[in-house]
């Protein structure tokens, strides 16, 4: 597996608000850059879902494949490819919220696999492209939900 890129930002938000949002997939193409669709393909007892196809369009990668899902209550979530698609070979990641009084640590991993070839400094680059995109896309979503809830706590 490839190396992992991480990158942290604060939230101010607790963690159930925030992986409330991590884990409305559906809701992904409006805040997920280059997600374009996310189902749910089955869910695990606890009602999240266990494993997700996605569609992406991230400029030069166009591709559709699968992931599957550990829940580990507010605290993190880990995923890791299930079903390949024609571009993406691997991919691991994970969120990790830690609540730090009225804010919350977000860490965001990630470790992509690339049929094509790239030049390791490359792909880190574009996978810290991708995770502080995600980082700040997740931010404005929670900001929004905490918003039309008029409420984070």
């Amino acid at each position: 597996m490839a190396d992992k890129t991480s990158s942290t930002m604060t939230i101010e938000a607790p963690r159930p608000v925030i992986m409330a949002v991590i884990a409305d997939f559906s809701a992904y193409p409006q805040w997920a850059s280059g997600v374009r669709s996310a189902e749910i393909l089955n869910t695990g007892p606890d009602g999240r879902a266990e494993r997700v196809r996605f569609t992406i369009d991230a400029g030069v990668i166009k591709d559709s494949y699968v992931l599957g899902y550990t829940w580990q209550g507010d605290e993190q979530v880990r995923w890791n490819l299930v079903e390949r698609g024609s571009a993406v070979s691997e991919m691991s990641g994970a969120y990790r919220l830690d609540q730090a009084d009225d804010a919350t640590k977000v860490t965001y991993e990630l470790a992509v696999g690339l049929a094509i070839p790239m030049i390791g400094m490359l792909k880190r680059r574009a996978e810290k492209t991708i995770i502080d995109t995600a980082l700040k896309g997740l931010r404005t979503r929670v900001q929004q939900t905490v918003g039309e809830s008029g409420d984070c706590t």
